[in-house]
């Protein structure tokens, strides 16, 4: 593995911070793995992000189609009703109603969640306050949107109706103030999509606060914004941890607040939180390293020739293995030794066989993941200066 004591494995121990451009889309291009990313830069051994197929944009009239890996809490059918019940324990069905393609709140009926528990997420949902603006500050078209079932973005009419700053639509309740009021006129649907990011502890320490991402109607009004606790009515909250899941609560404020086109999407894990996404551990980083050059090897195996020692050469970049180094500096010397034999006439057909094992060795050799006197690096140079190669 990288960054291991001078001790083990004394000739494969060190890094430098420069590279040679090789060809792009495959081995030996971008900066290696370090301390804390078990991947290099550009590196094609890396995950390929899933395929999503995306969804459409809501209008006045219609819902939009969510995306393809989204998970559906609404979509206007009595159907996704089942799929919430009254926030209550034991929990018993909700007296929510759908109406019109719509979740509506039946005041004094209480709280709705979701049957679904999750936590870290995009969550998309549309909400309209009644038609007619009745009420003034905190008692108009009021809901609320509490995430795990204890954070809330704020849900209000707040057209041309003052509150306090922190209790405003969007808001991160009793935490932060939207950026600005994008809000549509009564009875207009209005769309949220949030990301949310729930806080981190570990042993009692908190790595990670949590955050809030919040765009209304299309409009960013929080951006990361810390949970810091999370919010509150009247009570500055504190930072806590939470459990890894809960249900998305619906409030009942008293007003008939109207929903539709509810869904979430899992995010990946953080690296802080056991995800691969970003810097890791160095601990959680060796660890991956040392799974994926065991895989690379194991592909190698089932190669032959330059494309074999290839691939071990590039599982050096993720566990400076001792017997493999030894494999791969005995398989470059053959090579070379296969290389003088040529025919001059057939030169030309190895010329990207020879150029593409040059960049590797000088890769290897620049980040010291073998040393220069193992690789046959100047005979291979030689090779390429006597037969012209020197300016590509």
């Amino acid at each position: 593995m990288l960054n291991r004591p001078v001790s083990a494995v004394v000739p494969f121990c060190a890094l430098v911070l420069t590279v040679a451009p090789a060809v792009a889309d495959g081995p030996f291009y971008g900066d290696p793995p370090n301390a804390t990313h078990p991947w290099a830069v550009h590196d094609m051994n890396r995950p390929q992000p899933p395929l999503v197929t995306p969804g459409t944009f809501s209008t006045a009239e219609q819902p939009g189609r969510p995306p393809s890996d989204a998970i559906v809490l609404f979509d206007g059918t009595a159907a996704t009703l089942d799929k919430w019940e009254a926030d209550k324990n034991p929990a018993e069905p909700t007296k929510w109603i759908v109406k019109d393609g719509a979740l509506q709140c039946v005041p004094g009926s209480g709280y709705i969640r979701s049957k679904d528990q999750f936590g870290d997420c995009q969550l998309h949902v549309e909400w309209a306050a009644p038609t007619k603006a009745e009420g003034h500050s905190q008692g108009r078209g009021n809901s609320g949107i509490f995430l795990m079932g204890q954070t809330e973005i704020q849900v209000l009419d707040n057209y041309d109706n003052p509150t306090y700053p922190d209790g405003f639509a969007a808001s991160v309740y009793g935490v932060n103030p939207p950026y600005a009021n994008a809000l549509r006129a009564p009875g207009e649907w209005q769309i949220y999509d949030i990301i949310f990011r729930r806080p981190i502890y570990q042993d009692g320490k908190m790595l990670d606060g949590g955050r809030f991402t919040v765009m209304l109607n299309g409009v960013v009004v929080q951006d990361a914004t810390p949970l810091e606790g999370g919010g509150g009515h009247k009570g500055r909250s504190n930072d806590h941890p939470l459990l890894d899941k809960g249900p998305l609560k619906l409030q009942d404020h008293g007003n008939p607040v109207r929903y539709r086109n509810i869904w979430y999407r899992l995010l990946p894990a953080r690296g802080i939180d056991g995800g691969d996404m970003g810097a890791l551990s160095p601990e959680a980083a060796t660890a991956k390293k040392l799974v994926l050059a065991k895989s690379i090897r194991g592909d190698a195996a089932k190669l032959q020739g330059q494309a074999k020692l290839l691939r071990m050469m590039e599982s050096l970049c993720y566990e400076l293995d001792a017997a493999t180094g030894k494999e791969v500096a005995s398989g470059i010397a053959a090579w070379v030794t296969a290389v003088k034999q040529t025919p001059a006439t057939g030169m030309e057909a190895k010329k990207g066989e020879i150029m593409q094992m040059r960049d590797a060795v000088k890769y290897l050799v620049q980040f010291k993941f073998l040393p220069e006197g193992l690789t046959a690096l100047p005979e291979i140079e030689e090779i390429i200066k006597g037969n012209g190669w020197e300016k590509r």
